[in-house]
């Protein structure tokens, strides 16, 4: 096996010196509650679908549905509350058949060590306070999860949906962090943060390999999907970026507000994402998946962030969106381009939602969530304009006028959202 790479230019990923894209599915509930059979047909669906990693977590979700398979890392009397001083062997043996299973159909694995409520201090634990982990134990318990798992060349995603504000937090995840770089130096680290946030702690800066962030569920603040790319960018030290946990598919709003993310909500996150700085890769999340819904079984009593119910996942498999983040990986293929140069400043009078880029051989990208003319500063004379439906993948002409080296791109005719590519002609 080969280890995942970040390339020369510190944007993007590289694995066996070819440019890979970081095209992830989140399923956080595996090792707990996925049997084998629907393992099988799990990885053989968002393999078609051209996914390239899968988001899990090492310890079982706080939030999962209650359908779990019944093996957990620690002694347990009911699947919530685990005796840290009592390992569970046939845990790790059978999270490894899974892994393994995925490694040999060609998946990347982020695999996420400490999830926040077992970190004192985070916003998590506050909530739930019954599985913080001993200080003195994460020592063992990070150790362990290295040996385990080393052997398929994971990305290691050291923290879960997590805070940094306060010291019990910040002790507890360097322990980890130091311990996954001395244990796996060739492996990636990265950080996986809540919803709306971009505070790294500057001790772990020089030990994470590139940057996670959560635009999240609320359905206010959706304009973190382009935001937190660019606060990260003028922040830190440059590495590739990626939106770790866009709007979910069907997920209910955060705080129990009425509604959910629908397929577009969950296109507008990516391409947002993507051409705000975010183009090393991005995440999907169906709501069902990550959790792994199953009819018949009992609510989970913890509520983490207070989501509606989700289909069950032989339902939420099926989204079409799913296809469209595939699509987004497969078109940038197509179109040879990796690094994409967020270029907001050459728009007129454009609203913040619509996002452009421009590829390293002269090429722009633009979202539009709904048609409206575009003014550029610049000229850009010889060449040409096309639109592409986002939803039905149609492509339309999309005529360009000049006037006083600003160049308007008149409206396409679609109903919905769609990318606009400008290319030489």
């Amino acid at each position: 096996m080969i280890w995942l790479q970040v390339n020369e230019s510190k944007t993007n990923f590289i694995l066996d010196g070819k440019p890979f894209f970081y095209l992830a599915d989140t399923i956080w509930s595996a090792f707990t509650n996925v049997t084998d059979e629907e393992w099988e047909y799990y990885l053989k669906r968002r393999k078609e679908q051209g996914f390239t990693v899968l988001q899990i977590n090492t310890m079982p979700q706080w939030d999962r549905c209650m359908s779990d398979i019944g093996l957990y890392p620690f002694a347990t009397e009911d699947g919530q509350v685990f005796d840290f001083t009592k390992w569970n062997q046939e845990y790790y043996e059978h999270a490894k058949q899974m892994c393994q299973k995925a490694v040999d159909m060609g998946f990347q694995l982020a695999l996420v060590v400490l999830w926040l409520n077992h970190v004192p201090g985070t916003w998590g634990s506050r909530m739930n306070d019954s599985n913080v982990m001993p200080e003195t134990f994460v020592k063992e318990y990070v150790e362990k999860i290295v040996s385990e798992f080393d052997r398929f060349h994971p990305i290691y995603v050291v923290s879960g949906d997590t805070d940094f504000d306060t010291p019990e937090a910040v002790s507890y995840y360097r322990t980890a962090l130091d311990i996954v770089c001395k244990k796996s130096p060739h492996s990636l680290k990265s950080l996986h943060i809540k919803r709306g946030y971009d505070v790294i702690p500057e001790k772990f800066l020089d030990k994470i390999d590139f940057y996670m962030f959560q635009s999240g569920h609320n359905k206010d603040g959706q304009d973190m999907a382009y935001r937190l790319p660019q606060m990260i960018l003028e922040k830190y030290p440059k590495k590739p970026v990626i939106n770790s946990e866009p709007c979910y598919e069907q997920m209910g709003f955060s705080r129990k507000v009425y509604g959910r993310f629908l397929t577009k909500d969950v296109r507008k996150a990516a391409w947002s994402s993507i051409l705000s700085g975010a183009c090393a890769g991005v995440t999907y999340g169906a709501h069902g998946i990550w959790n792994w819904q199953k009819i018949n079984k009992p609510v989970n009593p913890i509520m983490g962030e207070g989501f509606d119910t989700a289909q069950p996942w032989q339902e939420a498999i099926q989204y079409a969106g799913a296809w469209d983040y595939g699509w987004i990986r497969q078109t940038l293929k197509d179109l040879h381009i990796q690094k994409l140069i967020p270029l907001q400043e050459q728009l007129i009078g454009a609203a913040e939602e619509i996002r452009m880029a421009q590829t390293e051989d002269g090429r722009y990208l633009i979202y539009l969530p709904h048609s409206t003319k575009i003014k550029i500063n610049g000229s850009l004379k010889g060449y040409s304009a096309r639109a592409i439906d986002l939803e039905s993948k149609r492509v339309a002409q999309v005529g360009m006028t000049l006037k006083k080296d600003i160049m308007q791109i008149e409206m396409h005719p679609f109903e919905g959202d769609a990318l606009i590519i400008i290319d030489k002609e």
